[in-house]
C-alpha cells in the first residue's frame, strides 16, 4: 500500500471516530454494536426457522391419531393381521426372483444366449412357479377382505368429508345447505361382525400353505440345481422363519379388540418408532421415521468410513511431508471437488459407479465378500462413497489447517529430543491439532447428513429398513433417507395436509439432529483443548 493509500485509510477512519462521537458513542462501541448486532440477527434467523416448522408440523400427531383410528375401526387392523404375514411371502418370492436374474447374468457370461439361458433355467422357473402357487388360496381371501374393508374406510371417509363441508357450509352463513347435507352413520359393530365371519376361512387356508411352504422347501433343497447356491439357501431359512411365525396371527386375530381407542401416545410412537413409509395408499397411508432415519445413518457411516481415514491422511502428507510442488498440485485438486455439483456426482453415481460396482460384484472369485453379487446397483454403499466424495474436501482443509496452526516450536521441541518424524507426526502434531480434526470429521459428518441430491439418486429409494440379519450384506441394500423424502415428496402434497405435516416432522427431526451434532463437536473440542492445554 502506498503512502498516499495509508493516509487516506487513516483519514476515513478518523472521520469514522468523530461521527461515532458526535452519537456520543465511541469506535470500539460501534464495532460491538455492529458484530453484536449480526449475531442477533442469526440468533433471530435460526427462532424463526424452528418456529416455521414447528407451525407447518403442528397438528401432526392429533391427525394420524383420527387417521389411527379409522384404521382400527374400519377394520383394517385386523385384516393387516393376515396381510402381513402375505407380504413377508411375497420378499420370500422376491428372493428367488434375485437367485434366478443372479444365475441368468452368470448364463449369460458363459456364452450363452437368452434363448438358452432361459431353457437352462427351466427347472428352476418350474420351482418358483410351485413355491408362488402355495399362497395362492391365502391370496384369494385377502383379496376379497381387503374390498371388504375398504369399502367401510371410504364410507368413513365419505362421512368425515361431507362432515368438514357442513362445518364450511356453516361458517359461511349457509344454514340450509348445511342441515340438508346428509351424512351416513357408520355402524362399526355391524361391520366389524362380517369381517370376523368372512374371515373365520383363514385359520384352515393358513395351514394349507404352511404345509405346502414346508414341502417346497424341503424339495429345493433336495434338488441338485439348487445346491451350492447361497441366495437360495438365504430364502430356504426365511422360509422356515417364515413357517414357525404364521401360526402366532391367529392368537393375535382372536385378542384384537376394534372398541378400544387410540391413544396419543401410539400416534407419537407410530412416527418415532413406525417402520413403515407408505403414502397415497389405497389401504393405508403410514409415516414411520426408522426407514428413513436408518438409511440416513446407513449412508452417512459409509461415507465416514471411508472418507476420514483418506481425507486426515492427505492432511498430514500435505501439512507435515509433501514438497511444495507437492502441496501446490495435492491441495487444489481436492478442495476441487466441492466445487462439482451434487447433480453431476449424482449422475455419475448412476451411469457409471453403480453399474461398475455391480459388474464387479458378479465376478466369481470375489462371491467371498458380503453382499456380492449385486442385484441392486443404487444401494447405501454407492451412495455412501459418492458422498464421502464430496465430504473429503471439508475434512482435509480443516484438518490440514488444525496441522499447520500447531506452533512451530512444537515441532522443532520433538526433534530436538531426538524423535523421528513419524513420532513427531503421532505423538506431538496429531495430539496437539485434535480438537480441529474432531471438528472437520464433524463438519464432514454434518456435510455427509445435509446432503440430498446424490441419495436422492443414487440410494435406490426404497423405503424401508435394511436387513441387518444379513450383516455386512445390509450396506449394499437400497435404502431412502429424511432429506431425499423432503425432496421428493414435498412438491406433491396438499398444504395442511397430514402427508404435508408429516414432511414438516422429518424437517424437525432432522433440524434437531443437527443441533444436537453441534452440541456434541463443542463438547468434544472444549474437552481437547482443556486435556491439551
Amino acid at each position: 500500500m502506498s503512502t498516499n493509500d495509508q493516509n487516506a485509510a487513516l483519514s476515513a477512519a478518523l472521520k469514522g471516530r468523530a461521527r461515532a462521537k458526535v452519537l456520543g458513542l465511541t469506535f470500539d462501541d460501534v464495532m460491538r454494536y455492529f458484530f453484536g448486532g449480526n449475531a442477533t440477527v442469526a440468533v433471530i434467523v435460526l427462532l424463526l426457522i424452528l418456529v416455521f416448522l414447528g407451525k407447518e408440523g403442528a397438528g401432526f400427531f392429533g391427525q394420524n391419531q383420527v387417521n389411527l383410528s379409522v384404521y382400527r375401526k374400519a377394520g383394517l387392523e385386523y385384516v393387516d393381521m393376515m396381510r402381513l404375514p402375505m407380504e413377508d411371502f411375497t420378499s420370500l418370492t422376491r428372493g428367488l426372483n434375485d437367485a434366478r436374474l443372479v444365475r441368468f447374468q452368470a448364463l449369460l457370461a458363459s456364452g450363452k444366449d437368452a434363448e438358452q439361458a432361459n431353457a437352462a433355467l427351466a427347472e428352476f422357473d418350474a420351482f418358483a412357479d410351485k413355491f408362488g402357487a402355495v399362497a395362492g388360496d391365502a391370496r384369494g381371501l385377502m383379496t376379497d377382505l381387503t374390498e371388504v374393508v375398504s369399502a367401510v374406510k371410504t364410507r368413513v371417509q365419505v362421512a368425515a368429508d361431507n362432515d368438514l363441508e357442513r362445518d364450511m357450509l356453516r361458517h359461511a352463513g349457509r344454514e340450509e345447505e348445511a342441515k340438508a347435507l346428509k351424512i351416513e352413520e357408520v355402524d362399526f359393530q355391524k361391520e366389524i361382525a362380517a369381517i370376523k365371519a368372512a374371515a373365520g376361512a383363514w385359520k384352515p387356508t393358513a395351514d394349507a400353505m404352511l404345509a405346502g411352504l414346508k414341502a417346497a422347501t424341503a424339495t429345493g433343497r433336495a434338488a441338485a440345481w439348487a445346491k451350492g447356491d447361497v441366495l437360495l439357501e438365504k430364502v430356504f431359512v426365511k422360509a422356515e422363519k417364515f413357517a414357525a411365525e404364521l401360526p402366532k396371527v391367529e392368537l393375535r386375530m382372536a385378542a384384537w379388540n376394534w372398541e378400544e381407542p387410540v391413544p396419543y401416545s401410539r400416534s407419537m410412537a407410530a412416527f418415532l418408532f413406525g417402520r413403515d413409509w407408505i403414502t397415497a395408499s389405497f389401504w393405508q397411508d403410514w409415516y414411520g421415521m426408522l426407514p428413513l432415519l436408518s438409511g440416513s445413518l446407513m449412508v452417512s457411516v459409509i461415507a465416514m468410513i471411508v472418507a476420514v481415514p483418506l481425507a486426515i491422511s492427505c492432511a498430514i502428507y500435505v501439512s507435515e511431508i509433501a514438497t511444495p510442488g507437492e502441496k501446490a498440485l495435492i491441495k487444489p485438486y481436492i478442495e476441487f471437488v466441492s466445487a462439482i455439483p451434487s447433480v453431476v456426482l449424482g449422475f455419475f453415481g448412476i451411469a457409471v459407479l453403480g453399474t461398475a460396482i455391480r459388474s464387479l460384484s458378479q465376478v466369481e472369485w470375489l462371491n467371498w465378500i458380503p453382499g456380492f453379487p449385486m442385484s441392486e446397483r443404487l444401494n447405501a454403499f454407492t451412495a455412501g462413497l459418492l458422498l464421502a466424495l464430496t465430504s473429503i474436501p471439508t475434512i482435509f482443509s480443516l484438518a490440514e489447517d488444525a496441522l499447520a496452526n500447531v506452533p512451530r516450536h512444537f515441532k522443532e521441541a520433538s526433534y530436538a529430543l531426538g524423535a523421528t518424524r513419524f513420532q513427531t507426526l503421532v505423538r506431538v502434531l496429531i495430539p496437539a491439532s485434535l480438537s480441529g480434526i474432531i471438528s472437520a470429521v464433524l463438519l464432514g459428518f454434518g456435510r455427509v447428513i445435509g446432503e440430498t441430491m446424490v441419495v436422492l439418486l443414487c440410494a435406490g429409494n426404497r423405503i424401508a429398513i435394511p436387513d441387518f440379519s444379513e450383516g455386512l450384506s445390509a450396506f449394499f441394500q437400497p435404502v431412502h433417507t429424511m432429506t431425499g423424502i423432503i425432496a421428493q415428496e414435498m412438491g406433491e402434497v396438499a398444504q395442511g395436509s397430514i402427508h404435508y405435516r408429516a414432511l414438516f416432522m422429518v424437517g424437525i427431526i432432522l433440524f434437531f439432529a443437527s443441533l444436537i451434532i453441534n452440541f456434541i463437536a463443542q463438547k468434544v473440542v472444549r474437552k481437547y483443548r482443556i486435556s491439551i492445554g
